[in-house]
């Protein structure tokens, strides 16, 4: 894993074995931050990455100056590799880990988050809920980003909050912003 721009920039990380993430593409990570760096300041930003995998996309955040990042994942060989690269760039105060099941996670509505990504498994049957259940539990601060990385089997821009889709070869971002309807 590599981290591509900020404070941080060119640091890499090995993956321990067994990981079960599919991480973003170097070359999809660096189309969506050009994006994010013209809509918004990274600096003071509330991070909320859900199915967080290596922790990649946090990482960047991370490293652009985002003051709270919190990594939501599943596995413990996830959870446990993210805490220490977090430990490792002494961001450990800004990275929060929960190891848990982020269909739950969202259900409980704690917390409220500038910009929120999620990169559930492409074959992931809930996938396409999670806008609504975003949007139902306001996580979401107002004026907020919802990004959620997608294949391109999947359409999401009939939900009311859609702004648009992103493509960066089998990536695809499908971008959500929280405005008055």
């Amino acid at each position: 894993m590599r981290i591509i721009s900020g404070k941080y920039k060119g640091r890499r990380f090995q993956l321990p074995k067994g990981l079960k993430a599919r991480p973003t593409t170097d070359f999809a990570k660096e189309g969506l931050f050009n994006i994010l760096s013209n809509r918004m300041d990274f600096e003071e930003l509330r991070v909320l990455d859900l199915f967080s995998g290596t922790g990649s996309i946090a990482f960047e955040f991370v490293s652009r100056g985002a003051v709270r990042v919190t990594c939501v994942e599943q596995y413990s060989l996830h959870t446990k590799f993210i805490k220490s690269v977090a430990k490792t760039l002494n961001e450990d105060a800004v990275v929060n880990v929960i190891q848990g099941d982020v269909y739950r996670f969202i259900e409980k509505g704690a917390g409220e988050y500038d910009l929120i990504f999620a990169d559930s498994p492409f074959a992931d049957e809930r996938l396409s809920s999670i806008p609504e259940k975003i949007f139902k539990t306001n996580l979401l601060a107002k004026d907020g980003i919802l990004i959620v990385e997608h294949s391109s089997k999947t359409d999401l821009s009939k939900h009311p909050f859609f702004n648009e889709k992103r493509t960066y070869g089998n990536v695809n971002f499908s971008i959500f912003e929280k405005k008055e309807l």
